[in-house]
């Protein structure tokens, strides 16, 4: 594989930890807590793929319990031509550069592409996510009609600011949670613009064996997430 969604959003934040994770992912450290909202965003996302109904999900596991991508592309692939509703987990390729969205939503005009995220309000580097998405959707031929982002709908805690970024917004109960989509189109088509301009060299860097980037320390270890290498390179530096 290329780039994957989750490469291409933490090369952004540091090239070093691309390579890292591409080379060297024995260094890596996440904290429990961190693990722990891993799997919060996770169980999350389970739950809102019925949002709209039945569905359809591709995820495949190899016997070793890693993930199948090529079957998941046909399936993919097989759904979109049957003109399944919905489909969790849609996966596409363009020159090796991988992405599974969260949930494809068949319209009239195209589709609808979802991004969950178990939070109260849309972050930049979801947008870069959805960009990113959209990029390979596109090259794959699918009419991508809006980007949106499916987050939490109750009551954020105090404090949490919103943060604006969206374009509109709705609520939608499902079973006993209220979830909220937001609409971010025209921020996911800069992203995507974005994206088409630096794709390429960071699967080039990811493919690089022998030749870590040098990168020194800095805010953006610690944004927009803190990087499960810091003690790596903490040590590195010393």
């Amino acid at each position: 594989m290329a780039v994957s969604k989750t490469d291409f959003v933490r090369g952004l934040q540091c090239k070093k930890m691309l390579w890292l994770d591409a080379h060297a992912p024995e260094y890596k450290i996440i904290p429990p807590e961190v693990q722990a909202k891993l799997d919060a965003g996770n169980e999350f996302g389970d739950q809102a793929m019925g949002i709209f109904g039945d569905f359809v999900e591709t995820t495949t596991l190899r016997e070793d319990g890693r993930l199948h991508f090529a079957a998941m592309l046909e399936k993919t692939k097989a759904l979109l031509e049957s003109g399944e509703k919905v489909i969790c987990e849609a996966s596409f390729s363009w020159y090796g550069n991988f992405c599974a969205a969260d949930i494809l939503k068949k319209e009239e005009n195209g589709y609808a592409l979802y991004e969950v995220k178990n939070t109260y309000f849309p972050r930049q580097e979801f947008i870069t996510d959805l960009g990113f998405q959209r990029l390979i959707l596109r090259k794959c031929g699918v009419p991508i009609i809006s980007c949106n982002l499916v987050l939490r709908g109750d009551e954020p805690p105090e404090g949490v600011v919103d943060t604006k970024l969206g374009e509109s917004e709705s609520l939608l109960e499902h079973g006993d949670f209220l979830y909220k989509l937001v609409d971010v189109s025209r921020a996911a088509r800069k992203a995507d613009f974005m994206a088409s301009n630096c794709v390429f060299e960071l699967g080039k860097l990811k493919k690089k064996e022998t030749l870590m980037p040098q990168i020194e320390m800095g805010e953006h270890c610690n944004c927009p997430y803190r990087c499960w290498y810091y003690e790596y390179c903490s040590k590195t530096k010393e």
